[in-house]
């Protein structure tokens, strides 16, 4: 236990990959002759920005709402987001039947928030400089009775994010699961890289787990380095506004703070040259966030050592005017 919250392992790991199979999609890992070269080992992709949603949160979204009673459905979800998590809550809620208020801070790209209220969400923004979304929600939950439903500290989404790197460890041909030698994620709030880190230890415990964070919200990697929770320093801007998370989450950094093996920052230029190798390359649209994990790989922040690696593509929730400058600055 932590505090109030339940640590969880692999047995819910697999319980979660169970409950969501009818709601998700069991996403493809991706080889490109390309990528192997420039990492000089086989690059196994997991391409989340491929799932329902369009992105992994679907997964930790939900198995959070499956598991809530009828009657506590029934009064509704709140979820804070800056936009995918919020997405995946709206559209597991609408799939369910289930009411849902979604807290997104007033910059969220226009196509998440967007999306957010096409699923049937009631969307609240508020000014991140100046509000606290976890003060919002409260409020919201006091005057609703609805159920929070958080992007990190919830061992239910905990759980389901891990089931993507099960699905990829369990899809690996068998001499590629052997020599695994990294698995790479992106890392926000540190929910997904805390799931998956369930299942590797369990599967392939002899992988270096590997976090990516952009430069500026890397709370991670000076969290890993202190020894001890700290915060990002308010303010700063990155391309990655899935991961602009002010501190890692509790629950995932009691799992990161003992079986991370590593994390690393990468700049807005590398994200951009990720996203643009994934357009060009590959044919995948990536958003900054969900690229930060490849980012670190093609700037050598992060090395296969010339074994097998797994790096998540963990989003596609790109604005298209984004996108352009992001193409549009190509050197």
């Amino acid at each position: 236990m932590l505090g109030t919250l339940r640590v969880p392992g692999y047995e819910d790991v697999l319980a979660a990959a169970d409950r969501i199979a009818p709601y998700v999609r069991r996403t493809a890992l991706l080889r490109s002759p390309t990528l192997d070269d420039l990492a000089g080992a086989p690059v196994w992709l997991k391409l989340e920005n491929l799932q329902v949603t369009g992105s992994f949160k679907a997964r930790g979204a939900f198995n959070a709402l499956l598991n809530l009673p009828p009657s506590v459905r029934a009064r509704g979800v709140v979820a804070y987001s800056t936009g995918n998590h919020g997405q995946a809550v709206a559209w597991a809620a609408r799939t369910l039947d289930i009411p849902a208020t979604i807290v997104m801070p007033a910059d969220a790209p226009a196509n998440k928030v967007d999306k957010a209220r096409r699923h049937g969400a009631q969307v609240v923004q508020y000014d991140r400089q100046r509000e606290s979304r976890e003060t919002i929600g409260m409020r919201l939950l006091a005057e609703t009775g609805a159920t929070l439903v958080p992007p990190g500290d919830h061992p239910d989404v905990l759980a389901a994010q891990g089931t993507l790197a099960l699905e990829a460890l369990r899809d690996l041909p068998p001499a590629a699961l052997e020599n695994l030698g990294l698995f790479a994620t992106p890392c926000g709030g540190g929910g997904m890289a805390a799931g998956c880190a369930l299942a590797l230890q369990a599967l392939a415990p002899h992988a270096r787990l590997v976090a990516a964070e952009p430069a500026g919200y890397d709370d991670t990697v000076r969290s890993l380095a202190s020894g001890q929770r700290v915060s990002n320093v308010p303010g700063a801007t990155t391309l990655c506004d899935a991961l602009m998370a002010s501190i890692p989450a509790e629950l995932p950094y009691a799992i990161n703070g003992r079986r991370l093996d590593g994390a690393v920052a990468v700049t807005d230029d590398e994200v951009s040259a990720a996203v643009r190798f994934a357009l060009e390359e590959l044919r995948l649209v990536v958003e900054p966030g969900g690229a930060v994990a490849l980012a670190a790989l093609l700037a050598g922040h992060v090395s296969t050592q010339g074994k097998d690696a797994v790096v998540v593509l963990s989003g596609g929730n790109i604005d298209l005017p984004l996108l352009a400058r992001i193409v549009a600055t190509a050197s």
